[in-house]
């Protein structure tokens, strides 16, 4: 059972990280879906995105759910039934999920290049100026976007901008966290982040700060 990483975070909040390495028939094996999901699961074009899917539904196992203990909401939002708070994310080889008492959300993320082409479509690059190494600033710059994606999730609502709405604070390469918020509607909403590499992968997860 390739269960890569698992974090407490603290009393009540834990992440699993899972990397994927066995077949879609070896992981489906001892898992029941929802006929919804199972629906999803049948539709979905990637052999790596199904096996992504079941590898959640084992790092739920860990905690003692099954598929049948989530739900979504209108906006696409997971939940448990148990009102504790969940966030999955799933990139390539690996998947993870965080499970707390607070608002979460987590996201992981491979470390590409690419990411110097999109920058501007959701940070200010100029605030990035003047990182000289490439490598740097393509690391923190997937360390920003999985920030910022870790609060759009556990902030769910439509019409916040990563541009617009989310920011992240100023932060080193090497401290493994920062702060950041959501502004939106007249509303602010604070988060801490806390992130790591691995891998060629980047991984951040926030937990909405205290009022």
């Amino acid at each position: 059972m390739p269960l890569y990483k698992t974090i407490t975070v603290n009393s009540s909040t834990k992440v699993f990280i899972w990397k994927i390495e066995e077949s879609l028939e070896a992981l489906s094996d001892g898992i029941e879906l929802t006929e919804n999901c199972a629906n999803r699961v049948n539709n979905m074009k990637s052999e790596l995105h199904r096996r992504g899917f079941m590898s959640i539904r084992h790092l739920m196992a860990l905690e003692g759910y099954t598929d049948f203990d989530l739900y979504y909401d209108e906006n696409g939002k997971p939940h448990l039934k148990d009102d504790k708070h969940i966030s999955i994310t799933h990139s390539f080889n690996f998947a993870a999920i965080i499970i707390s008492d607070k608002e979460v959300g987590i996201d992981i993320e491979k470390q590409r290049n690419k990411i110097l082409r999109i920058a501007h479509k959701f940070t200010p690059i100029e605030e990035y100026r003047t990182i000289a190494n490439e490598d740097a600033m393509m690391r923190k710059l997937t360390i920003v976007w999985c920030a910022k994606e870790s609060l759009y999730k556990s902030y769910a609502e439509k019409g916040v901008s990563f541009l617009e709405n989310i920011y992240v604070d100023e932060f080193n390469l090497d401290e493994n966290k920062t702060t950041a918020n959501v502004n939106y509607e007249g509303k602010e909403q604070k988060y801490t982040v806390d992130f790591f590499e691995f891998e060629g992968f980047t991984c951040a997860y926030a937990l909405q700060a205290e009022a």
